[in-house]
């Protein structure tokens, strides 16, 4: 038996998981997915005052509460930065650090930062357009999603909280990297927002050669789009096993 954490991108919550954890308890694992104040279930708790750090607290929290060790930790698109940091200051919980078509910051970044002046623009004037500062969800379809995949997470996206989006991480690449990590590059279609990302995770050099280093790393595709957890679960639960 293994223990996941499983982390969703902003406007989803832990309900997206929904199949994965299924998987992973079918196989005989424990399985948490974890959902981020502000979103999901915990909607109700919106409000200006969060931040990436309020998310960074929520996994830590729920790693020590469901008294998990050596965690296959799995993180999903925005949630990247909140694995990074999971990985810079609770590496000796972390047995592998998966990041799911995820957010991979330079020290220092923001989940902003690797986005295009058009489209930070534009969700700053959404926050700002907002009661509480919060950022309005896609289309689910630039997750290639489409049918029942496309309605059931349109009807369960949320707003996400808007000072995430410029909040600064520092983090030391070397402590992070001594973690064994995955990436996983979701292809068809791939989300233009992730692309610098998966540039980044293709560089051994990235991190001043760190990312190659440590625990290494390695690079998985799945020919699906940026919601693998709705959209191909029985896959993306392999390539989460295959890390034990």
């Amino acid at each position: 038996m293994a223990n996941f954490v499983l982390v969703h991108g902003a406007w989803h919550g832990g309900w997206c998981w929904r199949s994965v954890v299924q998987n992973l308890a079918e196989a005989g694992h424990r399985a948490h997915a974890v959902t981020l104040t502000g979103v999901g279930e915990r909607a109700h708790l919106m409000s200006p005052a969060i931040t990436l750090e309020t998310h960074i607290t929520d996994v830590t929290n729920a790693i020590q509460m469901e008294e998990m060790d050596e965690v296959v930790l799995a993180v999903h698109s925005y949630a990247g930065m909140v694995g990074t940091a999971l990985a810079d200051r609770l590496s000796q919980r972390l047995r592998h650090l998966v990041y799911v078509d995820a957010v991979v910051p330079e020290p220092g970044e923001s989940w902003s930062s690797t986005h295009t002046p058009a489209t930070r623009e534009s969700r700053r004037v959404a926050a700002q357009a907002s009661p509480d500062f919060s950022l309005p969800p896609p289309d689910p379809s630039v997750y290639g999603l489409s049918g029942e995949h496309y309605e059931w997470v349109k009807r369960r996206q949320t707003p996400h909280p808007g000072h995430t989006y410029d909040a600064v991480l520092n983090f030391d690449p070397q402590r992070v990297a001594g973690v064994p990590r995955t990436y996983i590059s979701c292809t068809t279609p791939a989300l233009g927002t992730i692309d610098a990302s998966r540039s980044r995770a293709a560089d051994p050099g990235f991190w001043g050669g760190a990312w190659g280093a440590g625990g290494g790393a390695r690079l998985l595709e799945l020919a699906t789009g940026h919601d693998p957890m709705v959209s191909a679960s029985a896959e993306l639960t392999k390539y989460l096993t295959d890390c034990l």
